[in-house]
């Protein structure tokens, strides 16, 4: 990964005396000033909110001039997140901390929104224009899906959902490069909602750990850095927690007991549509690599019992199951952060995690990768 903090640098000075290295923590003096111009101004007024826990609370209104500048002295303690509502007809949204910001658009041309001085700012806004790029693809995507979904073409629907997954893995991809080229910027922190955690644990604790360091006080940063910190006993090359539950037959079984083999946990319910679309595609390569050492340790999130075992039987699945029967309560899915199914672990015979969330393609490529 590009390094994402500027090294701490000694230089020797002439007549023999040496400047001491400054901090790589930024300094700033608590006031950042916001202005803009801008031009066919329609009514309305700008309105400036802070976020704080995903959520934005107006702080101020900003008087725009007759000639379209706008000035505004923003007191701020530290890094921070802010929205700049103009008119209701664009938002602005910013990463404001020790540098000054100038906001130029034109209300007759969406795309002429030009952002100067704060390079947090500018960061962000190039995460703002990957996140538009990937979700009006995904909007087209979704005009296709439910076109197939009236004509029931189940071959068509099927590739719609791997081609979002690849879209999602892709934008993923630009998203990580971009953050490679923002020099340690907490602007990162905007791009994180399309890195997939569970799969680039790695990256995500090394840029929150550079941020954690960069911005010692950033409160944001800090709890970012507790849940990674949560997460690492779920990372890849960790060895997979115990999961003890009892069977269809009440029989309580181990995860532990089937170590020597790749193995699938696959959390999964009947009542989960793309888990039931899914398990076709586990049987046949479950079918295909069980006797070379693949099993699925199948964990349910279901309510009811005689809805798990319908399920069981309707879709084929031979492996080994387990549920205490309490939906996202349930204690397996407290210990592997499960929020949303289906979700899967692979785990080595040693019964360490070496990958996360595969399904259809991705999960068919990595047992031909590791049997083949």
């Amino acid at each position: 990964m590009k390094q994402l903090m500027s090294k701490l640098l000694f230089f020797l000075l002439a007549l023999g005396v040496f400047a001491c290295g400054q901090s790589n923590q930024r300094i700033f003096d608590g006031t950042v000033t916001i202005s803009g111009q801008l031009t066919n101004v329609p009514d309305g007024k700008i309105v400036l909110a802070a976020i704080q826990d995903e959520r934005a609370e107006n702080i101020a209104e900003i008087e725009v001039g007759a000639n379209g500048k706008f000035e505004y002295q923003l007191s701020l303690d530290g890094p921070g997140f802010y929205v700049l509502n103009m008119m209701d007809r664009k938002e602005v949204r910013l990463a404001l901390y020790d540098q000054d910001v100038e906001i130029v658009h034109d209300f007759a041309d969406d795309d002429s929104l030009e952002i100067k001085g704060s390079d947090d700012s500018i960061y962000l806004q190039q995460v703002q224009g990957l996140m538009n790029e990937y979700q009006a693809v995904i909007n087209m995507l979704n005009d296709e899906y439910f076109e197939a979904m009236s004509s029931r073409d189940q071959e068509k629907i099927r590739e719609i959902q791997v081609n979002a997954m690849g879209l999602e893995e892709e934008y993923g991809e630009k998203m990580k490069s971009l953050v490679g080229t923002m020099d340690g910027s907490f602007a990162a922190l905007g791009a994180l909602s399309m890195v997939n955690p569970k799969k680039d644990f790695i990256f995500m604790d090394e840029l929150v750990t550079e941020l954690s360091e960069k911005y010692p006080d950033f409160q944001t940063v800090q709890n970012l850095k507790l849940r990674m910190d949560e997460m690492r006993a779920l990372s890849v090359g960790q060895e997979a927690p115990e999961i003890s539950l009892p069977d269809p037959d009440g029989n309580l079984v181990n995860l532990s007991d089937l170590r020597g083999n790749y193995v699938l946990i696959d959390f999964w319910a009947a009542w989960c549509r793309p888990c039931r679309e899914e398990n076709p595609n586990v049987v046949r390569l479950y079918n295909q690599y069980n006797d070379r050492g693949f099993e699925v340790f199948g964990v349910s999130l279901d309510r009811t019992h005689d809805a798990w075992v319908k399920a069981i039987a309707d879709d084929e699945l031979t492996w080994t199951h387990v549920s205490d029967l309490k939906y996202f309560n349930s204690e397996a899915a407290a210990i592997y952060q499960i929020n949303a199914i289906p979700a899967t672990y692979l785990l080595d015979p040693e019964g360490k995690i070496i990958a996360k969330d595969l399904r259809g393609p991705s999960l068919e490529n990595k047992l031909k990768e590791l049997f083949n």
